[in-house]
């Protein structure tokens, strides 16, 4: 058996009660576990300090000597503050101070005897003092073969249990010691040697005992690359098959429908961004594989526009097109820029949603069966059973989220041929993200703003100086316009934020007695939701006070204000999707991110970064190295919910980029993955399948 797939509970200081504490609070069953559960941080222990050379502003630090006397302190009725005096032999005296475990200290350690004291220094009645040391016998201690000692995360019940990163340092050296024989290697040499890369033995063995920084980095990068190489071989090994598997439509003709469009209807020049991507789907199309591709773009920069003409395209050559949307209204509002845009040209566009029913939905199936329905408009309504087309060759999903795959099945099993598919978000990806996100998918990038577009002006106003800025609200509205207030709405606090946007709905109906409010959050039953959108959409209302629900795809226009309160308590990514509701007019309109004064470093960070840039891309670089890819909006949803456990996303671009190059290599030499040469790769990737990451997902 593979030592790496033994029970954890078999290593010696393990054992079944810790066995279970160890799987249950952070997931280690095997020794392999243990062995890729990576330090967070790694100290120098290589190096012994005098007392003199000690201030109150250093990290940790060791110091060899001996105690000379312990005091103790009494500090309530149960507790006591036990004090050692520490002296190196210089004629200089520290203190050692424990709060807790005070009488374990004055019981075990010996007065006189040598000891190497290991903790952070601080000043405390204007002598050195070390709280809680890590305290080991001095003749025990190889000062030179320690290097850099491991930290290990563990939690709070793990603590009171007594297993602590020391613990945890112990456990990883005895299984070391046991694992004489080279660890197995995971990656050929001609991947090694090119990319000057550690052996997989030398790199765990490091990245847990490095002896200097140096060898702390080679091991960390040879861990990482292997890391993201895996996933991308699995997201392209999936790509490849999906291409070679389903062959798509040749759409080679450009006629009467793009082209009269583009002739008579096209309401405004197309951006350079946009000719492009127009392009790049047009050549996908014309390829005779099926196109998997995904279009980025900011809020405003015409992906609509692009997806239509993308469809006309379909329709010239004889085939029907599809777009779905998230919800009722983004359909609807779909449906209606769809028409506005296509005036006077002969092509029956219909709406399906759930609120479609009897006579009006029988009519929509039949037209779509016999073709005379040429593009439908819809929500996840159009994957049912009872829809079917007589040609479908092209679809559109306008989702934040990426479209999963069953559903994408659930629509190529209702054409002869997989369709086409253009997945749309207006949410800009890092590429670094994307390339793991929606690995199997080709980018198109929309990177310009249709010419008239005002940026959207962002202020941060204090919450002191909100009634000012009700002032400037009234002043908006008198001039006809229309305001979002957005407040937050956070699953761990849902019952607070519910009741916060209740009562600030209560208290805005106060100060604006003058103008009508409506109010939208997710609670709401749907019905009514809808409604009070609607009232908004077509301006019956003036304000709409909503959590993030508007989030996406609402069209409103006339809406120049964006007021977002507790603005500390959304993501850069969020908070720039829901500046994109407003400046789709031709007026100048304004996004206030209303703060408390007390703001942390990297809250404040954010703020400034919103206020100083439109730009989607720069902001989502800037919220994965703050957040990180694990917390960035839809990314649990999306194939990122597996944990990498040492690379980093925003941190390590230049790797997920090598791994790709690689990856794709192997793809291109082998794509039925057979080759001798590549059996090792095969082998290990058939490995992590079976683990509980969430491979499938990626894919």
């Amino acid at each position: 058996m593979d030592i790496f797939n033994q029970d954890i509970k078999f290593l010696p200081g393990v054992g079944p009660n810790r066995k279970k504490m160890l799987s249950q609070e952070l997931g280690i069953e095997t020794f392999g576990d243990l062995l890729e559960y990576y330090p967070y941080k790694h100290v120098d222990r290589s190096r012994l300090y005098s007392i003199r050379e000690l201030t109150g502003d250093m990290p940790f630090v060791q110091v060899k000597g001996h105690i000379l006397s312990f005091e103790t302190f009494k500090v309530s009725a149960r507790k006591e503050r036990v004090v050692a005096h520490f002296t190196d032999g210089s004629g200089k005296v520290m203190d050692l101070t424990w709060f807790n475990g005070g009488k374990y200290a004055k019981q075990n350690y010996a007065i006189g005897k040598e000891y190497v004291i290991f903790g952070r220094p601080n000043v405390y009645n204007g002598r050195i003092n070390v709280t809680h040391p890590d305290i080991d016998a001095a003749e025990k201690l190889e000062l030179s073969a320690m290097g850099m000692q491991p930290y290990y995360n563990t939690t709070e019940k793990m603590k009171k249990a007594g297993i602590n990163s020391r613990t945890l340092e112990r456990l990883t050296k005895t299984l070391l010691d046991i694992v004489k024989d080279s660890i197995r290697e995971t990656l050929p040499d001609f991947i090694t040697n090119k990319l000057h890369l550690m052996s997989r033995d030398e790199a765990l063995r490091k990245i847990h005992y490095p002896q200097n920084a140096k060898e702390l980095e080679y091991a960390r990068t040879r861990l990482k690359f292997e890391e993201l190489f895996f996933v991308q071989l699995n997201i392209l090994r999936y790509a490849s098959d999906q291409r070679r598997k389903y062959r798509g439509y040749v759409f080679t003709k450009v006629g009467n429908y793009f082209n009269g469009f583009f002739h008579n209807n096209l309401p405004f020049p197309l951006t350079e961004a946009q000719k492009r991507v127009i392009r790049e789907i047009h050549k996908d199309m014309g390829s005779g594989r099926q196109m998997n591709r995904l279009l980025q773009g900011d809020v405003g920069s015409g992906k609509t526009l692009v997806a239509l003409m993308t469809m006309l395209l379909a329709l010239d050559n004889g085939y029907q097109a599809c777009i779905m949307a998230p919800t009722e209204i983004l359909a609807e509002q779909h449906l209606k820029t769809i028409m506005d845009f296509l005036n006077g040209m002969d092509i029956r566009v219909a709406l399906l949603t759930g609120i479609v029913k009897g006579k009006k939905r029988q009519e929509i199936l039949d037209g779509l069966l016999d073709g005379t329905v040429q593009i439908l408009v819809g929500t996840h309504a159009v994957i049912e059973d009872t829809v079917q087309f007589a040609h479908l060759g092209m679809v559109v999903v306008d989702e934040q989220h990426r479209f999963g795959v069953a559903q994408r099945a659930k629509l190529w099993s209702k054409s002869q041929n997989p369709p086409h598919v253009l997945v749309m978000t207006a949410t800009p990806i890092p590429r670094t993200l994307a390339m793991t996100l929606y690995g199997d998918l080709d980018v198109s990038v929309i990177d310009e703003l249709p010419p008239g577009r005002k940026p959207v002006a962002t202020q941060h106003v204090f919450d002191r100086s909100l009634p000012s800025l009700y002032d400037s609200i009234r002043n908006q509205i008198r001039q006809g316009r229309q305001v979002y207030i957005v407040f937050p709405l956070i699953e761990e606090s849902e019952k607070i934020d519910l009741k916060n946007l209740e009562d600030g709905f209560e208290v805005l109906k106060q100060v604006f007695p003058e103008f009508r409010l409506s109010k939208v959050h997710g609670k709401m039953k749907p019905a009514d939701k809808e409604e009070e959108m609607r009232k908004f959409v077509c301006g019956e209302t003036q304000i709409l006070v909503a959590t993030t629900v508007i989030e996406v795809g609402v069209n409103v226009p006339n809406a120049s204000v964006m007021v977002i309160m507790d603005a500390q308590r959304f993501g850069l990514s969020q908070l720039h999707q829901l500046r994109g509701r407003v400046g789709r007019g031709a007026d100048q309109s304004y996004c206030i991110l209303v703060t408390n004064v007390k703001l942390a470093d990297d809250t404040r960070k954010r703020i400034d970064i919103m206020c100083e840039t439109n730009d989607g891309f720069r902001i989502a670089e800037a919220d994965l190295k703050l957040r990180g890819p694990g917390d960035l909006e839809g990314t649990q949803q999306s194939g990122m919910a597996f944990d990498l456990k040492i690379a980093d996303i925003a941190r390590d671009g230049q790797l997920v980029q090598m791994a790709r190059d690689e990856a794709q290599q192997i793809i291109d030499e082998d794509p039925d993955c057979t080759s001798i040469r590549y059996e090792m790769l095969w082998k290990r990737l058939r490995e992590l399948r079976k683990t509980n990451i969430n491979w499938g997902s990626i894919s």
